[in-house]
C-alpha cells in the first residue's frame, strides 16, 4: 500500500489488538503510512487490562481505555474505576447502548452507561460512547447525568440529525471506514455538517476495513484511507485534515502533541 501521503500525522482514535496480534509488526506497518499513535480501547476488565499493558510497553504511541461495551454490561463493572486511574489509561470507554443486538438486557447496558458516565464525571476522563439503535435512550441518559466535556460518538453511524443532536451535547464525533462504502450517504452527510474541529478518525479494527480493503481484516495501517475520503468529502487537502484531527485528537485525550 502506497497512500502518497505517509508523511502526515495520524492517531487511529479507536482500535483494538487481539491476544495473538503481531502488534510490534502493526504498529511498524501503521507507522510506515503515518499512523503514529494509537487509542486501545477496552471492552470488557480483561482487553481493559491488556490494553493498559500495552500503553506500558509502548508508552507514547498507545494509549488506553478502560469499559464495558454494552454487549458486556451484564457482566458489571467491577475492577473498570480503578483501572480508569491506572496511568496509561486516559478516557473511560468504550461504553453505551447496543439495542440492535441486546447480548445484555437493556436495563442493564442502561445503567453500567451511567455508571461510566459518572466515572469520567469524577476522573475528569474523556467519555467514549458505543451506540447502536438507541440514539433516543442515549441522548436521554446524558441529558439526565449530564455529558462529560470530552464526550465521543466513536464509529458514528448516524445520519446528519444524530449528528446535530450529538454535536449540541458538545461532542466530538469519530469516523470509521464506513464512511467510504457506497451504501454510507447519509454518514456523509452527517459528516459534512460536522465542524472540523469535532471529527476525529479511527479504524475499529480488526472490524470495519474501509474501501478498498472491505472484506478483509482491518488494520491501524488502513487509517489513512478513511483520513483521505473524509478528506475529499469535506473539499479539503488530507494535510490540513490531518493536522486538524491531530491537534483535536490530542485534545481530546490531554495527550503532548508532538509526534514520535
Amino acid at each position: 500500500m502506497n497512500l502518497q501521503n505517509n508523511q502526515l500525522k495520524w492517531v487511529d482514535n479507536h482500535c483494538h489488538f487481539e491476544e495473538n496480534d503481531d502488534i510490534r509488526t502493526d504498529l511498524e506497518q501503521a507507522e510506515a503510512e503515518g499512523v503514529q499513535k494509537f487509542i486501545v480501547v477496552g471492552t470488557d476488565l480483561k482487553t481493559s487490562q491488556r490494553a493498559n499493558q500495552l500503553a506500558q510497553t509502548f508508552p507514547n504511541k498507545i494509549f488506553a481505555t478502560a469499559g464495558i461495551h454494552p454487549h458486556e454490561a451484564k457482566h458489571g463493572t467491577e475492577g473498570i474505576k480503578s483501572l480508569c486511574a491506572e496511568d496509561g489509561t486516559v478516557a473511560v470507554g468504550e461504553c453505551g447502548l447496543d439495542f440492535y443486538y441486546d447480548h445484555s438486557p437493556q436495563d442493564e447496558q442502561k445503567n453500567v452507561f451511567r455508571t461510566h458516565i459518572e466515572y469520567a464525571h469524577e476522573l475528569d476522563l474523556p467519555l467514549i460512547i458505543h451506540t447502536r439503535e438507541a440514539w433516543p435512550e442515549t441522548f436521554q441518559i446524558l441529558a439526565e447525568m449530564g455529558t462529560p466535556k470530552r464526550t465521543v460518538f466513536h464509529c458514528f453511524t448516524g445520519g446528519p440529525n444524530e449528528a446535530e443532536l450529538a454535536l449540541q451535547t458538545g461532542a466530538f464525533l469519530s469516523f470509521s471506514g464506513i464512511v467510504t462504502f457506497k451504501n454510507a450517504t447519509d454518514l456523509r452527510e452527517a459528516l459534512k455538517i460536522t465542524p472540523q474541529q469535532r471529527i476525529m478518525v479511527e479504524t475499529d479494527s480488526p472490524y470495519l476495513a474501509p474501501e478498498p480493503m472491505r472484506g478483509k481484516r482491518n488494520r491501524p495501517k488502513y487509517l489513512p484511507y478513511v483520513g483521505n475520503r473524509i478528506a475529499e468529502e469535506l473539499s479539503i487537502d488530507p494535510a490540513d485534515l490531518a493536522e486538524v484531527v491531530w491537534e483535536n485528537t490530542h485534545y481530546f485525550y490531554g495527550l503532548e502533541p508532538q509526534a514520535n
